[in-house]
């Protein structure tokens, strides 16, 4: 594959999906947003109507609206069947999904379970499949403290991690969509670190007043199923340089 590829982003406006269509524009590709804002809902065949003719490489970046585990394997599944008839139909060549490391050994943890049939529907549908598996991101701490907060008290899973920043994942998955090469890939950032430590230095950076209670994880969470693999690439910085960063320009 060459550059000034056209590229779909499937959940063009998500975390990552965002960064990617910002990452491929710059990068000189033309890319085809796919999202309820761009009026696709992925849920419903025929949706992406005749939008991937002409395209070389799909990148999915969809999540669940739903949390459970029956809805979030009924969307992922009927996204990835949509989205791979379609791009069947329009000749695409390689699809990139972007799933989580670790997803088979946490079978235990409702989400994971419903990652993974992300995964194996992608790769029962797609053309090209390909499984981009990343660690958590930067932004997770963020994002349990919002979740498990309650009032000036907030539960957070006691687990360890190795956060990634989610702009060198859409760097990745952008990389992944339009080489030459084939495969699954891992990534990871540089550094293990402790769910419920990440969430305390992020409320003191923000300089709120929350006590944290650890809660446990899932066994194999807990036993570090979602730690990256020996051959796992590592890019980007420590969630610690992150998080300053991101403090010192408001964005934290």
């Amino acid at each position: 594959m060459t550059d000034g590829q056209r590229l779909a982003v499937a959940g063009a406006t998500g975390l990552v999906g965002s960064q990617v269509v910002e990452l491929a524009q710059a990068a000189g590709h033309e890319v085809v947003p796919l999202s309820r804002a761009t009026g696709v809902d992925l849920t419903v065949p025929g949706s992406v109507g005749g939008r991937l003719e002409g395209v070389d490489a799909v990148i999915d970046t969809t999540r669940s609206p739903a949390m459970d585990q029956a809805g979030a394997v009924d969307f992922f599944t009927r996204v990835a069947a949509n989205l791979g008839a379609a791009a069947h139909a329009a000749g695409v060549r390689r699809t990139v999904v972007l799933s989580i490391v670790g997803v088979d050994r946490s079978q235990d943890y409702p989400w994971y379970v419903a990652t993974l049939a992300h995964e194996r529907a992608t790769r029962e549908h797609a053309p090209g499949p390909r499984v981009l598996r990343a660690t958590q991101f930067h932004e997770f701490p963020g994002q349990v403290l919002d979740r498990g907060r309650h009032g000036d008290t907030a539960e957070v899973m006691q687990m360890p991690t190795q956060p990634v920043a989610s702009r060198e994942v859409a760097r990745l998955l952008v990389e992944l969509a339009t080489d030459r090469t084939d495969g699954d890939v891992e990534v990871a950032g540089p550094r293990r670190e402790d769910l419920v430590d990440l969430v305390r230095q992020l409320v003191e950076l923000r300089g709120e007043r929350v006590r944290i209670e650890p809660v446990p994880a899932s066994p194999s969470m807990t036993a570090g199923s979602v730690l990256p693999g020996p051959n796992a690439l590592v890019r980007g910085v420590d969630w610690e340089t992150w998080a300053r960063a991101t403090a010192a320009s408001g964005r934290l």
